[in-house]
């Protein structure tokens, strides 16, 4: 079977269930987002090394990841069903490990971050930048067709955990953190605190 079929040769591509939509379709910007950031996933697991211990994990999110974008690649009302499985457990396996990298950490995360640091921290944060992009365009899919509610916790969750792993790798490098401004909850919970009463002359 060829690669090709030049059926997309006049900008329409096929959804699961045989429907044809134009290629910048809200629903094709959606998945292929999402293919783009499994496109990183990759290069970024080539540069870990293969005895890398995030490789299983990142295997399972990119693994995770072509099953969501082919329930995304499916209109609701599309008379065939996907036989692929849908994750449900994405975002708590995200929430476990950000707990994780973060316990092993030698501070909190409480800053903006100016993305860079290292090579492999960097990509993180390519990864990070794309599925908030993808997580854009799915707020625009949603608002014309169902979504599973497992796919945008998933994918929220998925930028949350790319920006620890950032950090995690700047870490446990030594590599030193370039700091923009405190996240917003911080600072207003910091003008929230007391001032401490002036000390007595000694």
């Amino acid at each position: 079977m060829k690669i090709y079929t030049k059926k997309g040769d006049a900008g329409t591509t096929g959804l699961f269930g045989g429907q044809r939509v134009s290629k910048d379709d809200v629903r094709v910007e959606c998945f292929g987002t999402l293919d783009e950031a499994n496109s990183t996933l990759g290069l970024l697991r080539v540069k870990l090394g293969n005895e890398h211990p995030w490789q299983p994990q990142l295997h399972k999110i990119q693994k995770d990841l072509m099953d969501m974008m082919s329930h995304l690649a499916r209109p609701s009302d599309a008379k065939k069903t996907n036989p692929n499985p849908l994750p449900t457990d994405g975002a708590q396996f995200c929430e476990e490990w950000i707990d994780e990298l973060e316990s092993q950490m030698t501070s909190p995360s409480d800053y903006f971050l100016l993305p860079g640091g290292n090579e492999v921290s960097a990509l993180c944060h390519v990864a990070r930048t794309q599925m908030r992009r993808g997580e854009r365009r799915l707020v625009s899919l949603m608002a014309v067709d169902t979504v599973h509610p497992a796919i945008p916790a998933y994918i929220n969750r998925l930028s949350d955990l790319f920006f620890t792993m950032a950090r995690a790798e700047m870490d446990k490098a030594g590599v030193a953190e370039e700091k923009w401004q405190l996240f917003l909850y911080k600072r207003f919970k910091k003008a929230e605190e007391p001032t401490k009463p002036d000390q007595p002359a000694a």
